[in-house]
């Protein structure tokens, strides 16, 4: 039997999930600030690249939480 759909708690995992994004981009912005001279081409591009897709990643966890308290309105 499938599990009853329990969404009572789905903001608060999402609201962890952008903390923690937003704790690894400026995790990532700094060390690329700091050793940005010392880092090839391509690893500097994969991390810009995997900041900007957490950046998307933060941009669509605040998207689900809009849904959430609307959907908790209902």
């Amino acid at each position: 039997m499938a599990k009853p759909d329990n969404r009572a708690d789905n903001v608060e995992h999402l609201q962890q999930s952008i903390q923690n994004t937003q704790e690894n981009l400026q995790e990532a912005e700094g060390y690329l600030n700091e050793f940005s001279s010392e880092l090839d081409s391509k690893e500097r591009n994969q991390i810009e690249d995997k900041n900007a897709r957490r950046k998307e990643s933060i941009r669509s966890f605040k998207e689900e939480v809009k849904d959430e308290a609307a959907h908790s309105e209902n």
